[in-house]
């Protein structure tokens, strides 16, 4: 009889009672649990009704005849919604007068791993940083060296002393004298750009090259098309916390989890899972069968892309188990994303 009723505001602060205890307690939430906490004046009878109506509403479900209610996906769902009308984010002076990250020259693929394992610490479950590709960001100093016939090696320093190396393989032959000329012209005309940038300048420009040079500027066009593509079809992902959650099984299925990590390794479903987060400024929350996954359907994962200038260079977040403390992990993600942006905008 409850199917065409929207939630009144005391069927708002009874649901989000419950996703609260839940959340901290795990097990079955009782009315006599909401009516102790005294966050309304009605009588039991009256908060038995409104959990009946919440159930039926699909907010609530109730594990076994004798027992409370525990929220559904909905249910929590409605209640991390609710978090994001609060103040619950720290405004953005806060943001930049929060500790550092520890940023100092050096390799960048150690500092996004202790990006994770801040993530990790801070949430007590899985944290996951998906790096950014190369080709978007700016550079200060860029080299190119041979590796072999077929591979390139690119190295990249970024204007805040951070250092980016990959493999690149190319259908084309250098020799080392062509790749040193080719890092000179980079650094002499594009310090501040990025590698994309450059290819797109490069393809549009080939014509007027003169015939002298036209070999080595289209055998560089080459190599960068080569990378660009390369990069869109891999990506690193690192994590950290994977004990966390194995030491965690009354909160998952154990199969699925292993799942799941295979899935981080495969990345092609995670890849899938982010293509469409377009904003820099919102974190996202995904819970449960909201990701299509079913080997993640147990768990909760709570986003944010991190770049500058409006443009999303990779994503970072935690997965845990559906009960995280939202309230606590929302926030997180958001500094630490806000954190990693501002790290990488600096003196762009």
């Amino acid at each position: 009889m409850f199917r065409n009723l929207i939630l009144r505001s005391k069927d708002k602060v009874v649901l989000n009672a419950i996703v609260e205890n839940y959340l901290k307690n795990g097990q079955p939430v009782s009315s006599g649990a909401v009516v102790q906490r005294k966050i309304l004046p009605d009588s039991p009878a009256t908060i038995r009704n409104i959990m009946a109506k919440l159930e039926d509403m699909g907010y609530l479900t109730q594990p076994h005849t004798s027992s409370g209610r525990v929220p559904t996906d909905k249910g929590l769902r409605f209640y991390v919604n609710s978090l994001f009308d609060e103040s619950l984010f720290p405004d953005e002076s806060a943001v930049l007068d929060s500790p550092p990250l520890g940023v100092e020259k050096g390799d960048f693929a150690s500092f996004l791993t202790r990006v994770t394992q801040l993530l990790a610490e801070q949430s007590d479950s899985l944290g996951f940083v998906i790096s950014p590709r190369i080709s978007r960001m700016n550079f200060r100093h860029l080299r190119l060296i041979k590796v072999s016939e077929e591979k390139v090696m690119l190295i990249l320093m970024t204007p805040f002393n951070l250092v980016l190396t990959e493999i690149v393989e190319t259908r084309h032959h250098f020799t080392q004298l062509e790749l040193d000329s080719a890092s000179q012209y980079l650094n002499q005309h594009f310090r501040g750009k990025n590698l994309t940038f450059i290819r797109d300048y490069l393809i549009k420009e080939l014509p007027s090259y003169k015939l002298s040079y036209e070999n080595e500027v289209n055998k560089l066009t080459a190599l960068l098309r080569d990378y660009i593509l390369q990069e869109e079809s891999e990506g690193q992902i690192y994590l950290q916390g994977a004990s966390r959650l194995l030491d965690k099984p009354d909160l998952f299925n154990m199969d699925r989890l292993k799942a799941l990590f295979r899935n981080f390794e495969e990345k092609v479903k995670l890849a899938k899972l982010l293509s469409d987060f377009i904003s820099l400024d919102r974190v996202k929350v995904l819970i449960g069968t909201e990701t299509n996954i079913p080997d993640i359907s147990d768990c909760a994962l709570v986003l944010s892309h991190y770049g500058y200038n409006n443009q999303v260079l990779g994503t970072l977040g935690v997965i845990g188990p559906k009960r995280i403390p939202y309230r606590k992990i929302i926030p997180l993600v958001d500094r630490v994303a806000k954190k990693l942006s501002q790290t990488i905008s600096q003196n762009q």
